[in-house]
């Protein structure tokens, strides 16, 4: 028998994904763990491994968005027969008797229905249950008329059917781009984290040493380029360790402490705002932090990261510093209860020990939610943090 592909679930709350591309073509060779197919989820697009070996006798959903656990193509032995097998696991589940197939129409009628109910996907039932919008109002763009989760972000706007992409716009021009998945979740995420009750807290850290410990290390370590953010992250790691009371993520009914810093990195990626997450950085060596962040932030830009690199942090720094931007106030990254903005590093003139010096400072502004964390609280950490920055001996 063929071993059925089905849509696998990637994460926690994943209800359904689209369907990018198939990177194999039906007839071809298989391998188990060889990239099959593109899928675009919420959080990510990212390349879905085959779990088994054979040929792909068929592709039964070619694009498009299907719901988690839906079989979209067979994996077997060249030449065995799939036909009743793909007809049975891409026909709608009904009740209702069977009639002849009719040829699919652009448009279909408003809501349409399987025994009562109407069809939708999980992703849109649920994303028109938050919004308040009725699922009868809608037109479906899925296969056979399903509403998807993009009828319900364009009911938002306007409550009008689905148009294709436009095509590029001639100079001067508007040009329309499509929402991507990633870039909906981007907006969705970070108008809650707008909602959230919020304080700022600023500091200037002496980046004298610090500069001087990158500099060694980079020495010491050649094969690996140690950064500014790097350290920012070993720093940020062990100051979470000090103030347990800064790692957590407000939930409905509890604060979540969490035991390690899992710290995400905000990337500049082409498809988005992404931030990947080192695991457990409050044990790794300076190198050792910037050889997992070199890689997240190359497949970030690759659009290779997987939902796992994603998925799980406690903390978030965001540079803009090698922008030249001296100050900023960064978004929460929900439902983490606190962000870190780091601006450049800028020689200044300050007083010490009655004179006049010119120093190496960099402001950085924490961003806290308030339900989670006090303001005593978020200043001792950052307190902590300038502490190590400006002798980093006690963070190592």
């Amino acid at each position: 028998m063929p071993t059925e592909v089905r849509l696998p679930r990637l994460g926690q709350g994943m209800e359904s994904g689209t369907i990018v591309k198939w990177l194999k073509a039906e007839g071809e060779a298989v391998e188990k763990g060889e990239p099959l197919y593109e899928l675009d989820t919420d959080k990510v697009t990212q390349e879905v491994e085959a779990e088994a070996s054979g040929v792909l006798l068929k592709i039964a959903i070619p694009e498009g968005e299907v719901e988690v656990g839906r079989t979209i193509g067979f994996i077997g032995a060249e030449g065995e027969a799939v036909q009743e097998a793909a007809e049975a696991a891409t026909e709608p589940k009904t009740e209702e008797p069977k009639e002849t197939p009719k040829p699919v129409v652009q448009q279909q009628p408003a809501a349409p229905t399987s025994n009562g109910r109407i069809k939708a996907s999980p992703l849109a039932r649920r994303l028109a249950r938050e919004r308040g919008i009725d699922l009868a109002s809608l037109r479906g763009t899925g296969p056979e008329g399903r509403i998807v989760a993009e009828d319900v972000e364009r009911a938002e706007v306007q409550p009008a059917p689905a148009v294709a992409p436009a095509a590029p716009a001639p100079p001067g021009e508007v040009e329309s781009r499509p929402l991507t998945s990633i870039r909906k979740t981007i907006a969705r995420r970070l108008t809650q984290a707008w909602t959230v009750p919020a304080f700022q807290l600023t500091v200037s850290a002496d980046m004298t040493r610090a500069n001087e410990l990158v500099a060694k290390q980079r020495e010491l370590n050649p094969d690996v380029r140690i950064t500014v953010t790097d350290l920012l992250t070993k720093v940020c790691a062990q100051a979470l360790m000090r103030h347990r009371d800064m790692n957590v993520q407000f939930g409905d009914e509890a604060l979540l402490v969490f035991p390690n810093a899992d710290v995400g990195i905000a990337v500049a990626a082409p498809q988005g705002l992404v931030v990947p997450v080192v695991r457990a950085a409050e044990r790794l060596t300076l190198a050792q932090i910037a050889s997992a962040r070199g890689d997240l932030v190359s497949r970030a830009r690759d659009n290779k990261l997987r939902t796992e690199d994603l998925e799980g942090g406690t903390f978030t720094i965001s540079n803009l510093g090698m922008f030249d931007v001296d100050q900023f106030v960064a978004v929460l990254n929900p439902p983490q209860a606190s962000i870190l903005a780091v601006g450049a590093t800028r020689e200044q003139v300050v007083p010490r020990d009655g004179e006049l010096r010119v120093l190496p400072l960099m402001t950085m502004t924490l961003t806290c939610d308030h339900r989670a964390v006090d303001g005593a609280t978020g200043a001792g950490f950052l307190k902590t943090v300038k502490a190590f920055l400006e002798d980093p001996g006690l963070a190592l």
